[in-house]
């Protein structure tokens, strides 16, 4: 079995413990959050495994093959950095830190340290996404002319996304939490990329995240990218991920649903192909046993973080 310890509690660490719970070669066998009653809680949900209130205890009193980092990102760095100098497997919640030294950082520590080191970018395991990528790479829309980014919320944070950091200028924002998974999807999907303009808003609070973002970047054969992100606005969350080419248009919408059309067609729905739905946790499982994975690593995270610096910026 794979022993495995969280750190980091909230919501989106509780997201992942139910896979490593299901998983058959994984076990859950330590939690670690800061905030007491959460981890108790947590704890006893797991049918009573270790809690902590401070990781490096959790490091030092526990057997573990795995760590996943799901502390907020300006932690990442000092957590990340504890677990890799235990020379354990690691997964890293995105972004991989909290700027380009912290993430250059990590990556050569992870790479020193010998060990699996993967991010949590879910797109990449998704059937929406993977058959948005095998129909880029089929030619469905042609020769490229553009991609497009449209990320709108009529409010920020999102209802569950309340807590001390995710509004802040310092660590949060919707470029980090929601762009990040597209930059990195953009870097695998058509290559490097290089920002050119970056207008952000901000609001009068001068802790708060961007409230709005208008960027252009190119890819490396000069097609233009355009990022248009805007919050507290009219209207429904929208996240459109879309690719104009000369035949035709792709967009992954809402992070799951695809559309499309050829030239002269109506944009309809898309059905994804399910058969392409692929699990984080397996491939971690293959990747520490040695067996051929797909792991996004921290090389990737480094690659993002360089783009989602310059963005947020500006």
């Amino acid at each position: 079995m794979i022993k495995v310890g969280v750190i980091g509690l909230g919501a989106i660490g509780q997201r992942l413990i139910k896979g490593f719970q299901e998983h058959p070669e994984m076990d859950i066998a330590a939690v670690c959050d800061a905030a007491e009653d959460r981890v108790k809680e947590t704890a006893a949900e797991l049918g009573g495994v270790p809690a902590f209130t401070n990781h490096q205890e959790m490091l030092e009193n526990s057997q573990l093959d795995l760590v996943y980092v799901a502390v907020p990102p300006k932690f990442h760095h000092a957590v990340a950095s504890d677990v890799l100098a235990k020379g354990i497997h690691i997964l890293c919640e995105k972004p991989l830190a909290n700027s380009v030294e912290e993430a250059e950082s990590l990556l050569k520590q992870a790479q020193d340290a010998g060990v699996v080191h993967a991010m949590n970018f879910p797109l990449n395991y998704s059937a929406g996404s993977k058959t948005f990528e095998k129909l880029i790479k089929s030619n469905y829309v042609g020769n490229l002319r553009r991609v497009q980014l449209k990320m709108h919320f009529p409010q920020w944070p999102r209802p569950w996304q309340q807590n001390s950091w995710v509004a802040s200028k310092e660590q949060g924002g919707y470029v980090l939490e929601v762009g990040v998974h597209f930059i990195q999807q953009l870097q695998k999907v058509f290559g490097d990329v290089e920002v050119k303009d970056v207008q952000i808003q901000f609001p009068d609070d001068p802790h708060a995240s961007e409230s709005a973002i208008l960027a252009i970047l190119k890819l490396s054969d000069g097609t233009p990218v355009l990022i248009d992100g805007m919050s507290q606005i009219a209207g429904k969350e929208e996240i459109a991920f879309t690719a104009y080419g000369d035949e035709g248009t792709l967009s992954l919408l809402n992070w799951g649903q695809l559309e499309g059309g050829r030239l002269g067609e109506e944009i309809l729905p898309l059905e994804a192909d399910h058969s392409l739905t692929d699990s984080l946790v397996d491939n971690l499982v293959k990747a520490i046993k040695g067996e051929e994975a797909t792991i996004t690593d921290f090389a990737a995270g480094y690659e993002a973080q360089i783009i989602l610096e310059q963005l947020r910026k500006g």
